[in-house]
This record gives C-alpha cells, structure tokens and sequence, in this order.
C-alpha cells in the first residue's frame, strides 16, 4: 500500500469517527445551543423545535457518552440537573461556524432563502 492510500485511508477513518460522534438531525443543534450557555433540559427542548423529550435524552446521553457534554446534578428541591459542553465540546466552535457559514450558502443556492 502506498503512502497516498495509507493517508486516505486514515483520514476516511478519522473523519467517520468524527461524523460517528455528531451524526443525526439533533446533535449538531444540541451543541449549538449549547455554545450560548449552560441549560437545563426543559430550556434546550425550548430553544430546539420539534425535538421529543426521550429523543432530547437519548441525544444528551450520547453526547455525554463521547465527553462532548457534561451533565451537573444540583442538590436542590427539586433537584436541577444543568448540561453544559465539555472543553472537547467546545473545540467544536470552529466547525459549528463552519457549518453556519455553508449553511447560510446552501439555503441560497438551492432553497432560495
């Protein structure tokens, strides 16, 4: 195997890795709403539309389980459970503008809008 194939290949490796991690329609908003703070549960199903609360758990479980969130359990009556992004969450910030800024230009070029 030569040294180009060898490259590919462990960049296609790395980039599904990557993708592993932030697949999915709820991910990629979860994190985004959460570069503007730390939340409670009631406040991300609030600011993402249309996500069910078992899909809003299912989807902040995974994220804690790649260390992209971390989820903080107050001790209070009742008690508040708060999520916020971890450092690796929060390395994500350059792509999140990256997607935004791609995003923006697809919606003109194909949606119109």
């Amino acid at each position: 195997m030569n040294q180009k194939t060898q490259s590919c290949q462990q960049k296609l490796r790395i980039s599904r890795d990557a993708l592993e991690v932030i697949q999915g329609k709820w991910r990629m908003p979860i994190v985004l709403a959460l570069t503007f703070g730390n939340k409670r549960f009631g406040e991300l199903q609030r600011d993402i539309v249309d996500i069910s609360p078992k899909m809003l758990s299912q989807e902040l479980k995974a994220l804690e389980e790649n260390k992209i969130i971390t989820r903080t359990l107050y001790d209070s009556m009742p008690v508040t459970v708060e999520y916020s992004l971890t450092p690796l969450g929060k390395s994500m910030k350059k792509l999140l503008d990256e997607v935004l800024i791609w995003g923006e230009h697809f919606r003109k070029e194909v949606i119109g809008k």
